[in-house]
């Protein structure tokens, strides 16, 4: 079994697959209705 350590952001490092989601990622002003993100789980 492979033990991931999730306990701190300071500890943890993103994949290259995780690194390549976040720059595909819409995003936008969710306080202004602009992240398709945010729309889509409203």
């Amino acid at each position: 079994m492979h033990i991931i350590d999730l306990r701190s952001d300071t500890v943890t490092k993103p994949t290259p697959a995780m690194r390549q989601a976040m720059y595909d990622a819409e995003v936008g002003d969710d306080v202004l209705g602009d992240d398709p993100t945010v729309q889509r789980l409203e």
